[in-house]
């Protein structure tokens, strides 16, 4: 399978699907760093060693082929702007695309699974699933990483567990990150508090694209942050029972902004809603906060029958990379700003979304 096939569309297959707590948690995210014995981590490796692994990582899964159905793609083939839209897919991260020379990712068909080589650690197994499907995703990522580990030898202390380039990793290697959408929590300024909280909790709340990231239409990445001296049910079960306070917390703070704030609330749905329809240039920023308006909307029932799927496909497609993987040529900041406003009304006009006029009841479009 080419490249083609994972850049034309701003939404994989498995977000066609609909997890738990689908109106608060976009994905679930699980992710597992291991490294292989006798090799050099990435951070010190040369280019002969990450070549090696690479090697290793290509045979082992043609010899699984059948249970995984990869598709292999080095960095070095692919374009700057292609490795871009793979990062606004979150099928790679942002440190991986920029290792051009050593790097590479497997990814699957449906885009749930992608294996990276030589990001910080030599093989980094993530698993993708929509809404709240901790479990699940875990399941499947072990899946995986028990067919590289069974023809494989990967670095591992009895006393410390997996070894790994960061600290941060060493024990389990596992990172799981559920993607949240809280826009009630941050209007009604709760986050700040709920950020410390989770601190404490050994948890950490980082924006739409991880580490270093900002938050982007009132989007949270919240994940575990401690990985050693706790098995791997015990830090899924803690960020399940967070996860879990946070949606009950954002499901009362949306009920609060209804009975105490509803024609507020409605006025920004509607400006949203309009800027969305009717502005010739937006910015990225922008965008993404409209979105997130009428996102609020349609789950508090303010705007009737546009699915998330719509709205996460917009969410994405907005990204700098995308606008310029859909136009077909590069463009300056300018460019892009005009482009994503003629797209994002082409698409809600298309879903058939209006302005409702004065006196009507919400939204149905």
């Amino acid at each position: 399978m080419n490249i083609e096939h994972f850049l034309q569309h701003s939404t994989a297959r498995w977000m066609e699907q609909h997890g738990d707590a689908s109106d608060i948690v976009m994905t679930t995210r699980v992710r597992l760093a291991r490294n292989l014995t006798g090799m050099r981590f990435p951070l010190s490796f040369s280019e002969e060693e990450a070549n090696k692994i690479q090697e290793k990582l290509m045979n082992t899964l043609l010899a699984v082929q059948e249970q995984t159905n990869f598709s292999y793609f080095p960095m070095k083939d692919i374009s700057l702007l292609e490795r871009q839209v793979l990062v606004e897919k979150h099928l790679i991260s942002p440190y991986l695309a920029k290792n051009e020379q050593t790097a590479a990712v497997f990814l699957s068909a449906d885009e749930s699974v992608s294996v990276m080589v030589n990001e910080e650690d030599h093989i980094r197994i993530q698993c993708l699933a929509p809404g709240l499907q901790i479990a699940e995703t875990y399941n499947r990522a072990c899946k995986i990483d028990d067919l590289l580990g069974g023809k494989l030898s990967y670095a591992y202390d009895e006393l410390f567990g997996y070894l790994t380039s960061c600290p941060t990793n060493v024990g389990t290697g596992l990172r799981a990150s559920i993607m949240m959408h809280l826009p009630a929590l941050t209007m009604s300024k709760q986050m700040n508090v709920l950020i410390q909280m989770m601190t404490r909790l050994g948890m950490v709340v980082r924006g739409i694209y991880g580490e270093g990231s900002e938050n982007l239409g009132n989007i949270y990445q919240i994940s575990n942050q401690v990985t050693l001296g706790k098995s791997e049910r015990e830090i899924l079960d803690e960020l399940q029972k967070v996860v879990e306070q946070i949606i009950e917390k954002e499901r009362a703070s949306r009920k609060k902004l209804l009975e105490r704030a509803q024609v507020t609330l409605d006025d920004r749905v509607n400006r949203a809603l309009g800027t969305l329809l009717y502005a010739r240039i937006l910015t990225s920023e922008e965008a993404a906060t409209c979105l997130s308006n009428v996102r609020l909307g349609v789950d508090l029932g303010l705007i009737n029958n546009i699915s998330q799927n719509c709205l996460n496909e917009c969410m994405v497609f907005i990204q700098p990379g995308f606008i310029q993987q859909y136009a077909g040529i590069p463009l300056d900041a300018t460019e892009r700003d005009i482009f994503r406003a003629k797209y994002l009304q082409e698409k809600l006009h298309n879903a058939g979304l209006t302005i409702r006029e004065k006196g009507e009841k919400p939204y149905d479009v």
